[in-house]
């Protein structure tokens, strides 16, 4: 069992009188940031020069390069994307990491990896909030928390442990669960997660979805609004009480449905494709991919965004949410008339051959 931490198991005031400096503003770096500065924490933020140095200055953070805020701070959060990390660290975070200090992660890509090796005077851990920046701010504003992971990779000053669960307190986790992992654990399921379900699974199974039904002459608008405007209902439905809250609400039919149709479309072939997927986690071929795909400018990354950005289902959805209030970004602006029309059908797929079956 994982072990667990509240409130009372954390000391904040491990933290005070050490600075904190979170590098990268993004949606971690300004959620993190703020609420350890609510939390009364010193808090500085490194960046470069650019919009992200105005936002934070906007919202009254102390701002200065990376280096001088490694050079002043006890404790460095690293909160750059996964791709830049590396980089960033050897020019401009090795040479000011001294004896003592503390380097932080929210996910543990490039420890895990190697792209970064830290030197083995300093503390080494992740704090890692299960959720997006944006929420991590709006649950500590209103009092509630994010549950979060915590994990020491290398503890020199004997106290890793308790900077980790002070830091999560500062951020808010500690408000809802922290649960201890390792960096090894958290990277690769964390990684898992996102391909096989969170956006890789679930945007093919959303987009496969709706290809089904407009190839089989169904409006568009249609089947926009079945499989995917629909799918926020039934994951929170999930996210509120699980798989069995979820079959509380829907109708019978639907849980029939479910029950004998689902394993049809998720059967052996994605347990397989799955289950590849991990393994090129696992042994370092997806972040090998990735680190060479930024090298060459992200072709693919890009080549496949684009695809995507233009997929009918993109064109559909705008079309479908500028009818909804809750969609509209400009108070008084008019919803667009809805006009159904026949829209040309996606590209036909070519069979593709059912993997072997591993023994």
């Amino acid at each position: 069992m994982m072990e667990k931490y509240y409130e009372a198991d954390a000391d904040i005031g491990v933290l005070k009188g050490k600075r904190i400096a979170v590098i990268g503003y993004g949606s971690q770096g300004r959620g993190q940031s703020l609420n350890l500065k609510d939390s009364g924490l010193d808090v500085v933020i490194g960046l470069r020069k650019g919009k992200s140095w105005d936002a934070a200055t906007k919202d009254g953070m102390k701002v200065m390069t990376v280096a001088e805020a490694v050079k002043r701070s006890d404790i460095i959060q690293i909160l750059l994307p996964d791709e830049s990390q590396g980089a960033v660290f050897r020019a401009e975070i090795l040479p000011h990491l001294t004896l003592n200090k503390c380097l932080m992660f929210s996910h543990g890509f490039n420890i895990h990896f190697g792209q970064i090796t830290p030197p083995s005077t300093v503390d080494v851990i992740m704090v890692a909030p299960k959720g997006p920046g944006f929420m991590v701010r709006r649950q500590y504003e209103e009092g509630k928390g994010v549950p979060a992971l915590i994990a020491i990779h290398q503890d020199h000053s004997g106290n890793a442990h308790k900077i980790a669960l002070a830091y999560a307190k500062g951020i808010g986790a500690t408000r809802a669960v922290v649960l201890e992992t390792t960096f090894r654990e958290e990277t690769e399921t964390d990684l898992f997660g996102e391909q096989a379900v969170l956006c890789g699974g679930i945007t093919s199974l959303i987009k496969a979805g709706f290809e089904t039904l407009v190839d089989a002459g169904y409006a568009p608008e249609m089947a926009y609004l079945e499989v995917l405007h629909e799918t926020k209902l039934i994951v929170d439905l999930i996210y509120e009480g699980g798989l069995t809250n979820m079959r509380k609400y829907v109708s019978n039919t639907a849980q029939y449905g479910d029950l004998t149709r689902g394993p049809r479309v998720i059967g052996e072939e994605s347990y397989i494709a799955m289950q590849e997927i991990l393994e090129e986690i696992q042994n370092g071929t997806f972040a090998r991919e990735w680190m060479l795909e930024n090298l060459v400018n992200r072709p693919v990354f890009n080549a496949l965004t684009a695809a995507d950005e233009d997929h009918l289902i993109e064109e559909v959805g705008r079309e479908v949410r500028s009818l909804m209030p809750q969609f509209q970004k400009t108070e008084g602006k008019k919803p667009v008339k809805l006009v159904m029309k026949p829209v040309a059908k996606p590209a036909a797929k070519k069979a593709v051959k059912a993997p072997a079956k591993k023994k």
